[in-house]
Order: structure tokens, then C-alpha cells, then sequence
């Protein structure tokens, strides 16, 4: 082996990394995006979750019961209703993550030790469902009867009058949280990374010429390769559902006309993504180093491997860019919850807004030309 060919090869392959500006970045960028986004963004101590209050005693001790709570950190009350239906109806749209009931005997039920508050989480949320217990741990009011008599044993101070109801998954079986996230994974994972390669196989195989030939225009040819893998995203998305409720028993308590409208909006958003990847990229290896700028972060701050309340207000701005956010709330809120789409029509509009954005940069981006 001779040294000095051997180092003209390395100097070669260091040479053309610089001028390779999507290399260099993955060098640089994938390092400091992983330590950031774990050692920042991720936070598995839940704070904050947004709660619906539905105080019907309305008195001094049940105001500072939710002081106390409040206090905890672990809720901000976002919503005051009148009943605990109007609580159940905001916890299937995804408005709050749990609610908060005081019934209006409650001074009666704190006094004779009987369960006096009741706490409902949406348990399609395991994480959400632990972060709740600790409401459960806040001491009520240990103030005799009247009569001076003891509470009896296991009555207030114990936190044993106020009980945590779990909704949509009391088992807290994993795969009914995961299963439906699953669905938004692999279609961010196949369609960006599909069409990502799209324009630039083309071009690399030298199909680019003959198209440029045809009378095609710019969004015909971009509509027309994404329409196959939209089929293909459907049949992903309908060979996840079969196996989860197969294999897992994973529920599907809404319509599934509305877990296939959701995986469409997913499926152009992430086909309109990918193509806006393409239009940048120069080889299909640049266009696959690109898509991990977007699957990671998806992966990572969307709420599916970690719970999105527990992120900095910063980073849930961020993850607010993200489709997979959005379909994670849509695809869990109708398969977990039975929720309709409609009742979830701000992710909706999210999902719409992101693929009117990324179509028309990418068609604007291309350009029917070799060069």
C-alpha cells in the first residue's frame, strides 16, 4: 500500500465533503440537533397540562382546593365549565387533558370522608395519566365537624378523597397510544423520503429530457407523481390499522372514514414536503440527508416518543410547524377518543395551511430545465 496514494484519496474524499454543503451540514447539524433536542427539548416530567375546571360548589374550600392544585404545577386551568359533560365533551376534541370536578355537595363529602373530587384524564395518554396522580396526593381541608368529631381513618389529609378516572385506555396498555402514531410515522418516514428522490431520479436517469419535451406543466408533473404514492400511503395506513387491531387490539371508537381523511391530509403533506425536498437536492443521496432533517425532529417533538406538554414553550412553537404534530392530535383524538373531525377542525386547518404552503413553493421552486 503506498502512503502518499492513500492520502491523496482522503484528501480528495475531505475536499469534495466541503463543497458538499448537504453533507457538511449532516456533519455538523445532526450532532447539535440530537444534543439539543434531547438535552433541551425533551422533558418527561410533565408540567402544565391544560385542565377544564367544573366547580359546582363554588365555595371558599373547593376555590382553594384549586389553588393548591394549581400550585402543583402539574395543570393551568384553561377552561371553567358548568358540568362534568361539558368536561367530557372538551376532553374527546383534545381541548384539555384532564378535568377537574367538585360537586356541589362538596363541603358535605370532604367532611364525612366520602370521595369529594374527581379527577378525569384523558388516558389515551399514559404519561398524562401518571402526571395526574399526583392531583390525587393534594390534602383537603382537615377541619373537624362541627360536632368536633375525628374524621374517620382514610378521610381528609390522606388524599384519599380525591380519585383519578382514567378515559379511552384505563388499562394503560402502551401499544393503544403508540399504534395510532405509528400510522403517522411510517407515512412521514415512506412519502417524504418516496418523493424526496422523485425530481432527481429523473434526472439522474435522464428522464428529465424527455419530459421536458412533453407539453406537461409544472403542477401537472408534480400532482402526478405524488397521486401513486398517496395510494401507497393508503394502503400503509390501512395494513397498520388491521395489524393494530389484530395483533393489539387497539380500538377505533370514532369513524374510520375519519382516520382516512386524516392519513390523506397527512399523506399530501408530508408527498408536498418531500417534493420541496427534491426541487433543492442534486442527487437522491443529498434528497435522503435532507429528509433526516425532517424526520427527526418529527419523531422527536411531535408527542409521540415524548409527551409534547413536558417541551418548552419555545420548542412546542416549533413542533406546531410539523404536520406529524397535528395528525398525531387528529388520528388519536378519532380512533381513541371517537371524536369527529370536525370537533378537531384547528388540526384540520393546520394540516390544509401546510400543504397549500409547500405545494406552491415547490412548484414555484421547479423548473422544467437540466441545469
Amino acid at each position: 500500500m503506498n502512503l502518499r496514494r492513500l492520502w491523496a484519496i482522503v484528501l480528495k474524499e475531505l475536499r469534495q465533503m466541503r463543497r458538499d454543503r448537504i453533507t457538511l451540514a449532516m456533519i455538523v447539524g445532526i450532532p447539535v440537533m440530537q444534543l439539543v433536542l434531547f438535552g433541551y427539548a425533551i422533558n418527561l416530567n410533565l408540567r402544565h397540562l391544560q385542565a377544564g375546571i367544573a366547580d359546582q360548589a363554588g365555595t371558599s374550600a373547593s376555590r382553594a382546593l384549586l389553588m393548591d392544585m394549581a400550585a402543583t404545577g402539574v395543570i393551568t386551568p384553561i377552561l371553567r365549565v358548568d358540568t362534568p359533560e361539558q368536561l367530557m365533551t372538551a376532553l374527546r376534541r383534545g381541548q384539555v387533558s384532564l378535568g377537574i370536578v367538585i360537586p356541589a355537595d362538596f363541603e358535605r363529602r370532604r367532611f364525612e370522608g366520602r370521595e369529594a373530587v374527581q379527577v378525569l384524564v384523558d388516558g389515551s395518554d399514559t404519561v398524562v395519566q401518571s402526571a395526574a396522580v399526583q392531583l390525587a396526593q393534594v390534602p383537603l381541608d382537615t377541619r373537624p365537624l362541627r360536632n368536633d368529631r375525628p374524621l374517620r381513618d382514610g378521610a381528609a389529609g390522606t388524599g384519599a378523597q380525591i380519585s383519578v378516572v382514567a378515559f379511552y385506555n384505563p388499562e394503560r396498555r402502551s401499544a393503544v397510544n403508540i399504534v395510532p402514531g405509528l400510522i403517522g410515522i411510517i407515512l412521514t418516514m415512506t412519502m417524504v423520503m418516496f418523493t424526496a428522490v422523485a425530481i432527481v431520479r429523473e434526472r439522474e436517469r435522464g428522464n428529465m429530457e424527455l419530459l421536458i419535451a412533453t407539453p406537461l406543466s409544472s403542477s401537472e408533473l408534480m400532482v402526478g407523481k405524488v397521486l401513486p404514492y398517496a395510494a401507497i400511503g393508503l394502503v400503509q395506513t390501512t395494513l397498520v390499522l388491521l395489524l393494530g387491531m389484530w395483533l393489539f387490539q387497539v380500538p377505533v371508537r370514532g369513524s374510520v372514514f375519519d382516520v382516512y381523511l386524516a392519513a390523506v391530509l397527512l399523506i399530501a403533506a408530508n408527498l408536498s414536503m418531500g417534493l420541496l425536498i427534491s426541487t433543492r437536492a442534486q442527487s437522491q443521496f443529498q434528497a435522503m440527508q435532507m429528509t433526516m432533517f425532517v424526520f427527526l425532529p418529527s419523531i422527536l417533538l411531535s408527542g409521540f416518543m415524548f409527551p409534547f406538554a413536558g417541551m418548552p414553550r419555545v420548542v412546542q412553537w416549533v413542533a406546531e410547524i410539523l404536520p406529524l404534530t397535528h395528525f398525531l392530535r387528529l388520528v388519536r383524538g378519532i380512533m381513541l377518543r371517537g371524536a369527529r373531525w370536525w370537533e378537531l377542525w384547528p388540526e384540520v386547518l393546520a394540516l390544509l395551511a401546510f400543504i397549500v404552503v409547500m405545494m406552491t413553493l415547490a412548484i414555484l421552486r421547479f423548473r422544467k430545465r437540466l441545469d
